[in-house]
């Protein structure tokens, strides 16, 4: 049995990696199984992606793509162009898809055109935002899958009220955590830690990407100026995504606390989150990692496709409104913030459930 395996932007090879070490596993037993890595090249920063896939032991891609950038149906178009033209040259048994990104569903279409089926890990997860674009991506994904790896009850939940049979539904896990919980132990201090003093449990990590909080300046400004306000004196430490930067740089937002950084690599990232007080964020897979950390976690956005991180997790919703986080952060420094819980299945061992499946199929 041949897999292609879509990787298409970070978030993707976090995903993708462990299915890979269980896929070569199975092999290595003599199992009838075998991977083609495909790199679609939606997002591309040569340091960045070398030294995710250098940290995460991910092996150079089979097939790059080179999808570059450009707007939604560009980007769709060229993946798709790519895809189909690379399986009419070489077909594949299974087109296996992970997470909610562009080359998610693009590779899913072009597959099926060629009536090659589809396995959605992560799928069924909704957060009800038709305004968000990685909805659409998991819908139209999951409207032509063959076969679903689930990572709760409430995804299932959620393909079934779509009508999809329970024959084709698979409760796995999460392979994210897989990856969190073998690379755990070798979480990297990163590079600026000493130089400016960092000490565990004495800073709060930031990450804002989505447009509803950054791509309006005043709105960015204001959350900012709040969440600075309101931290105490803890340092924010805030990596900062490049489309954020170009906006930061236009509004002059500087404060002695607000230590603004690079994208960091995997373990460096983790090992900052883990150390931290707590995380601010707008990242749905961040919401994982903490609950599984136990980092406090508050989510700037009005909705989630992983209520289980707020149901069981260390996660709370606040909102996108400003003056949301005074109340959130005064009930994080009065020591009230739930403890949490770890979802079922978040073991570690997804991606070997999930080849396991794959050989039965």
């Amino acid at each position: 049995m041949k897999v292609d395996l879509i990787a298409g932007a970070r978030p993707n090879f976090m995903k993708i990696a462990p299915i890979i070490d269980a896929i070569i596993k199975a092999k290595k037993e003599g199992k009838n199984i075998d991977f083609r890595l495909v790199h679609t090249g939606q997002h591309y920063d040569k340091n960045m992606s070398d030294n995710f896939f250098k940290q995460l032991g991910i092996p150079e891609p089979h097939v790059n793509l080179n999808a570059g950038s450009g707007t939604q149906a560009e980007q769709t178009a060229t993946i798709m162009i790519g895809y189909e033209k690379l399986l009419l040259e070489e077909r594949t048994d299974l087109c296996m898809v992970v997470g909610d990104v562009t080359s998610t569903m693009a590779c899913s279409i072009a597959a099926q055109k060629l009536k090659i089926p589809v396995a959605h890990v992560e799928g069924g997860i909704r957060s009800g935002d038709w305004s968000m674009p990685e909805e659409i991506n998991r819908m139209v994904t999951d409207s032509i899958t063959n076969y679903f790896f689930t990572t709760t009850e409430i995804a299932n939940n959620n393909l079934r009220k779509s009508g999809v049979e329970e024959s084709r539904i698979f409760l796995v896990g999460n392979t994210m955590i897989d990856t969190l919980i073998k690379h755990r132990p070798r979480f990297q201090k990163p590079s600026f830690w000493d130089k400016h003093g960092l000490q565990k449990g004495k800073y709060v990590v930031m990450t804002l990407h989505r447009p509803a909080n950054v791509d309006e300046e005043s709105k960015l400004k204001e959350l900012l100026d709040e969440i600075i306000a309101h931290s105490q004196n803890l340092l924010l430490v805030f990596p900062v995504h490049p489309r954020t930067a170009k906006i930061l740089k236009k509004i002059g937002v500087e404060h002695p606390r607000l230590l603004m950084i690079d994208p960091l690599g995997y373990l460096e990232f983790n090992y900052l989150v883990e150390n931290s007080y707590a995380v601010i964020t707008d990242s749905g897979g961040i919401t994982e990692e903490t609950t599984v950390m136990g980092i406090p976690c508050m989510t700037l956005r009005d909705n989630t496709e992983r209520p289980e991180t707020i149901t069981l997790g260390t996660n709370e919703l606040i909102g996108t409104d400003p003056k949301a986080i005074k109340p959130a952060m005064d009930k994080l420094f009065a020591g009230q913030w739930k403890k949490g819980t770890i979802p079922e299945w978040w073991d570690g061992k997804t991606s070997e459930r999930i080849v396991d499946v794959l050989l039965e199929l």
